[in-house]
């Protein structure tokens, strides 16, 4: 079953061997699938809600703060993150780099002074492709540090997460990297949610007539061949939190037997999400729905951490067999 998966693997190790610093660290979605594969986690965020999150539910320690360039962190094996999306986001104004959110100056800084064994980070579909000359800049000057760069537009409902999400993904390493395989079987929305989606839970609001009639009139305008409820025999369309919180045509919502559609609740957001039911959202309800809708699914920051650690622990066996091998001919440089 999905929640007993997602439940009982996503849980921090207990015996971390590997450090990572989350940058744009949200609520701690890539933190925590970073902590279930065995890594230990810092977390920098500028927002209060999104720091009482992480505190809340990781061993790591998130540090309220706004990034910039020059800021001060912690030594570590990898830097990971997600910088802020906005600039390149097709429901953006895409101004990109111009975009004074642009976070990749302070991702690209952390890594030079850093020099950490790898790093990693996402951000949305539209990088690799409208802006794929700003994404080849930072690839660019991401490898005259001396890394490897790798990166790939995964869809997180290939990796177990009930949902299509579509995220650039950029792996710098110093060996060699592989991308995760995708999954044979791709979660439903029903396995996912559905003990809840068919009833009036706690907390529920509905649609009321005039939005009916709103999102009908949309639907047929836009030539909408399915009404864009939530099916539970497919995966999610992509959760945002403008499509959670919002009151709009595009909020994600299920259908109820007598006809009634209802906005998913925060809980149920959270699963399409991948995040387990043990973890818990601080904030407000438009603050708890921003967390999760910006939040990296953290199934797929499990897997993608997987991989990360084994390059790490195959570059580690390399150094090892080389000092072992340099101990062999040290008699011959003695004399």
């Amino acid at each position: 079953m999905y929640a007993t998966v997602i439940n009982s693997t996503l849980k921090p190790s207990a015996v971390p061997a590997l450090r990572a610093i989350d940058l744009f660290a949200g609520c701690g979605g890539l933190s925590l699938g970073f902590e279930a594969a065995g890594f230990s986690t810092v977390g920098y965020e500028m927002m209060p809600a999104a720091v009482q999150t992480y505190n809340r539910n990781l061993q790591g320690r998130c540090h309220e703060m706004r990034l910039e360039v020059g800021t001060i962190y912690s030594q570590a094996d990898i830097v990971i993150g997600g910088p802020p999306c906005q600039p390149f986001s097709v429901r953006g104004k895409q101004q990109g780099m111009k975009d004074a959110r642009d976070g990749f100056p302070i991702f690209i800084d952390a890594v030079r002074r850093l020099q950490p064994k790898a790093f990693m980070f996402e951000n949305v579909r539209n990088l690799m492709f409208s802006h794929k000359w700003y994404l080849e800049l930072i690839v660019a000057e991401l490898r005259r540090l001396g890394y490897l760069v790798d990166y790939r537009c995964l869809n997180a409902v290939d990796y177990g997460v009930p949902q299509n999400r579509e995220r650039v993904i950029v792996v710098g390493h110093r060996s060699r990297f592989a991308f995760p395989k995708p999954d044979a079987h791709r979660v439903t929305v029903g396995e996912a949610i559905g003990d809840t989606m068919h009833k009036v839970l706690e907390g529920s609001k509905f649609l009321t007539p005039s939005q009916d009639r709103y999102i009908a009139e949309y639907e047929k305008k836009s030539a909408c061949i399915n009404p864009r409820d939530l099916y539970a025999d497919r995966p999610a369309r992509t959760i945002t939190c403008r499509n959670l919180a919002g009151a709009t045509s595009d909020m994600q919502r299920v259908r109820l037997p007598d006809g009634r559609r209802r906005r998913i609740v925060q809980r149920e957001a959270a699963r399409l999400q991948s995040f387990p039911d043990w973890f818990e959202f601080c904030g407000n309800e438009v603050q708890q729905f921003t967390q999760i809708g910006n939040a990296v699914p953290p199934l797929l920051a499990y897997k993608l951490a997987l991989q990360i650690k084994d390059t790490l622990q195959q570059e580690e066996r390399t150094e090892e067999e080389i000092r072992e091998i340099n101990k062999t001919y040290e008699p011959l440089f003695a004399i």
